[in-house]
């Protein structure tokens, strides 16, 4: 889990069924192969929602970073309609559909007492149609590009081929303690007498930022014992079911997506707007 070096820009992606989103300190660029088998690529400016503010309040401050990721979705559709989120393919659907029912049914089963044993199973049963989705189509390929093409970058590797398809800031490495807070979270508040809606948000967001803090204490220090033993699952879950070695054709749409993104973060820092 090394952290990304001074020199270069610090890039994250979300892999798309038929492409490669990627972002960066300012901006994000898209590729995909659109059902002609051309590439198109689009770019634009991520949306600002205050995360730069709160950039020392722990647990804030991620909980803001993903929020304006997301908000990168519709501009992606909106510039890009061949684009094909993994959400909106109909197997996830029912996938999500399909956990959502048997978490219930979980739930129901337990009347009101709440134990780590059965909050673990439901929040394992969530995690399963993100993988479920992985395993389908070509989105474990194009994950697979998002890794090498970022990890090329970084390295300096002209033959994006050859990077490994894992990635140490894979947010993979999230599900451990994302896993683990919404486990003992779902259990205080039930004990403390708490339900409904509010409560099982608060227990969503509280996960989230309490994650995304572990995440970015590992990267830190990614020597430590807490480090590798917080990158072995998240590993683990790409090598086995996340990522697939994807074909030269998919590759050169995540070279587009990389080209486009160093593009615009170049021409904003030339004009001096620079990472903010």
């Amino acid at each position: 889990m090394r952290p990304t070096p001074p020199e270069k820009l610090r890039l994250g992606g979300m892999a798309l069924a038929n492409g490669l989103l990627v972002h960066g300190p300012t901006h994000w660029a898209a590729a995909v192969r659109d059902p002609d088998g051309e590439i198109r690529v689009a770019s634009g400016l991520k949306p600002e929602l205050g995360s730069d503010a709160v950039e020392r309040v722990p647990g804030v401050r991620g909980v803001l970073r993903l929020a304006e990721a997301l908000a990168v979705i519709p501009l992606v559709k909106r510039a890009l309609p061949d684009a094909r989120l993994p959400m909106q393919e109909p197997r996830t659907i029912g996938a999500v559909t399909a956990a959502a029912l048997a978490g219930q049914a979980v739930r129901r089963s337990g009347g009101a007492s709440r134990t780590l044993a059965r909050e673990a199973a439901i929040a394992g049963i969530g995690l399963m149609p993100a993988l479920f989705a992985l395993r389908g189509g070509d989105l474990a390929a194009y994950h697979g590009v998002e890794h090498k093409a970022i990890a090329a970058y970084e390295e300096d590797d002209e033959r994006v081929a050859d990077a490994a398809k894992e990635h140490d800031r894979c947010g993979s490495n999230l599900i451990a303690p994302l896993l683990a807070s919404a486990t003992a979270g779902h259990v205080a508040v039930r004990r403390a007498g708490l339900r409904g809606p509010l409560a099982d948000a608060a227990v969503a967001v509280g996960s989230i930022a309490l994650a995304v803090e572990v995440f970015a204490l590992a990267e830190r220090h990614p020597d430590t014992a807490m480090a590798r033993a917080l990158r072995r699952p998240g590993y683990e879950i790409q090598r086995a079911l996340g990522t697939r070695e994807p074909t030269e054709k998919q590759l050169a749409v995540g070279e587009a997506a990389l080209a486009e993104i160093l593009r615009v973060e170049g021409a904003a820092a030339a004009a001096g707007s620079g990472p903010r």
